[in-house]
């Protein structure tokens, strides 16, 4: 075993855990889950039935990711931060994987603690939500977004620093473009 799991964990069978992964305290991964390589799962996480985890993803202490949720490489999950995957749930009319809505976090994008990612979105490359916000709709690459909902109040480098007009980082000096409403690096 090439990665790490803390004693009060429970791992199903049937998991795919990549190298160097450390699995925190009172951790649950369900069956078919797949995690890949360099992750960090902190205290009281769950990764529900099917779930993927690409490499180098930290989830932060007592988020679930509920089946239906796929996280690309390089994803922060700030704590306690949420994510759903039915529109519409009844417990006494439960609808089962069939009817549960796909959200995808892409690569490198960062989610603030206590946010609310509500499900069948996209939140694009290298985005960043702040925390407490209320994902309702897709989110463009590098957009930053803050609010109840949430609502795009600029863009984001790479780095993580809020770009100002020119979009030039002023601490990486990476420089971007916006074009048809989409922010692009140079």
């Amino acid at each position: 075993m090439r990665y790490f799991v803390h004693e009060s964990s429970y791992i199903d069978e049937n998991v795919s855990i990549g190298d160097g992964t450390k699995i925190w305290h009172f951790c649950h991964v369900r069956k078919g889950a797949q995690i890949g390589e360099k992750c960090s799962l902190g205290q009281n996480v769950n990764v529900s039935n099917n779930v993927k985890i690409g490499n180098g993803v930290k989830i932060q202490n007592n988020v679930s990711v509920y089946e239906g949720v796929e996280l690309e490489d390089y994803v922060f999950c700030g704590p306690s931060m949420v994510f759903t995957n039915d529109l519409t749930p009844r417990s006494k009319y439960p609808k089962g994987p069939t009817g549960y809505k796909r959200t995808l976090v892409k690569y490198g994008a960062s989610i603030g603690a206590n946010a609310t990612i509500v499900c069948g979105n996209t939140i694009g490359e290298w985005a960043m939500i702040a925390s407490g916000a209320v994902v309702t709709k897709d989110v463009p690459a590098y957009a930053l977004l803050a609010g109840v909902p949430a609502k795009q109040i600029g863009w984001v480098c790479e780095c993580g620093v809020p770009l100002k007009e020119n979009y030039k980082c002023a601490e990486c000096e990476r420089e971007y473009t916006l074009e048809n409403e989409e922010l692009k690096e140079k």
